[in-house]
């Protein structure tokens, strides 16, 4: 419930769990987090780490000595952006803010506190903080050169592409993205990663989600990859050896994947919403890009796209027919739910391999509408939705919440 109240509004949420073997517990839930870049401090106990009444709170129950581990933060550290110990409670309002401005700083993700019950119980005058100075790291911005050789690079491509995945967790990115193809009109967006609404299906330049394979990937003449872990399958389908790609993330590096690598003749480290601002601004700002972008070719390309978007609904739309045997499939199962609830449905999607269908039949346009779980732990959407619709009570915008899931995802599900 926490990963989707955090996965809708950006706002943390917090997690208390039960010494190490609790840790334990949240298992494929923090894989989740750290892959879907979801803000979540999670505090666990630890046991006391005195046995003889030394001080107050030492050990008075068996399992104290049970639960007592050499390390209990390694249970976890690797999918956790910052873990730390509170070893006394005169400073644990500045160790509970450093771990927040973590999980709130891009990329955000989990975070990990614990404590023993000595500091828990420690007796302390009472304290402030000014709590406007433990905001978040501010989102970088793309340099001047940068923005000026990616706009160039855009503007005089004939077929060009960009692959996102995750760049629409900012609700306020999809607009910016939009004026984008709007001003370089011919730039396609293709999601690969479909744990977000990263642009509207009713745009023609709408590819829809595809995990990584698309023949617009092989045919592309420059690719630009934005906030995305796997733009594509290189064994199974990768772009044009002469395709210039440029690679904008938050994290470019990928520093917790071990394995991890474009072909990418720059990458920049940038906030996804503010890069698309830069670029469509400066394009339409300088004057010979601003001349050209106006010509001919540009406009045959824009009601090209047109034509394409259209000829990709009507095979959406064939794909939710039922057999001539009577049988239905899952488009057409999805198509049947997009037309039964309200047009701004929020839904929280753990489709799996029929992800791809689910995503063609919903065609989401609202931001934020379209949330997956972004992590291969499976079991995430029965708490996500729970959590999602929370916050949409929370937050003054109810709104109605709709779980897809697959059967065996389900009985993940149910446990968690």
């Amino acid at each position: 419930m926490a990963d989707g109240y955090a996965r809708l509004t950006g706002k943390p949420q917090c997690v208390i769990v039960h010494v190490d073997v609790g840790t334990q517990g949240l298992g494929a839930a923090i894989h989740n987090a750290s892959c879907g870049r979801t803000p979540v401090l999670i505090f666990a106990g630890l046991s006391p780490y005195t046995i003889e009444g030394e001080v107050r709170g030492s050990r008075t129950e068996y399992i104290h000595w049970i639960q007592d581990v050499p390390d209990q933060k390694q249970i976890v550290a690797q999918y956790c952006r910052y873990t730390g110990e509170i070893k006394t409670g005169m400073n644990v309002k500045q160790m509970v803010n450093r771990a927040l401005q973590f999980a709130t700083s891009a990329p955000h993700g989990p975070v990990y506190l614990m404590g023993a019950r000595e500091p828990m119980e420690q007796e302390i005058e009472p304290y402030q903080l000014e709590q406007d100075q433990w905001e978040a790291v501010e989102p970088a911005a793309l340099t001047e050169s940068q923005v000026e050789r990616i706009a160039e690079a855009l503007v005089c491509a004939k077929e060009p592409l960009l692959i996102t995945g995750y760049s629409g967790r900012n609700h306020a990115a999809v607009a910016e993205l939009v004026k984008l193809t709007e001003t370089v009109k011919g730039l396609r967006v293709l999601d690969t990663g479909g744990s977000d609404m990263c642009f509207p299906a009713d745009h023609r330049a709408w590819l829809g989600l595809r995990y990584g394979v698309d023949d617009s990937i092989k045919t592309a003449d420059l690719i630009l990859v934005v906030d995305c872990d796997v733009p594509w399958l290189p064994a199974i389908c990768k772009p044009n050896k002469d395709a210039k790609i440029f690679h904008v993330d938050i994290d470019p590096l990928k520093q917790q994947m071990p394995v991890f690598y474009l072909p990418a003749i720059a990458r920049y480290r940038a906030d996804s919403h503010t890069a698309f601002k830069q670029l469509h601004t400066y394009i339409n700002s300088n004057g010979r890009l601003s001349e050209k972008i106006a010509g001919k070719a540009f406009e045959e390309r824009w009601e090209g796209l047109k034509e394409k978007h259209e000829e990709r609904l009507s095979r959406i739309t064939e794909l939710a027919k039922p057999g001539d045997n009577g049988y239905y499939n899952c488009s057409y199962l999805t198509a049947a739910i997009r037309k039964a609830v309200p047009k701004d449905t929020i839904f929280a999607v753990e489709a799996v391999t029929n992800t791809g269908f689910v995503a063609d039949q919903i065609q989401a346009t609202i931001p934020g509408s379209w949330i997956n779980c972004g992590g291969g732990g499976l079991g995430w959407s029965g708490g996500g939705a729970l959590g999602i619709k929370l916050a949409t009570e929370a937050e003054g915008g109810r709104k109605f919440v709709c779980q897809i899931v697959g059967d065996g995802t389900f009985l993940f599900t149910v446990p968690g």
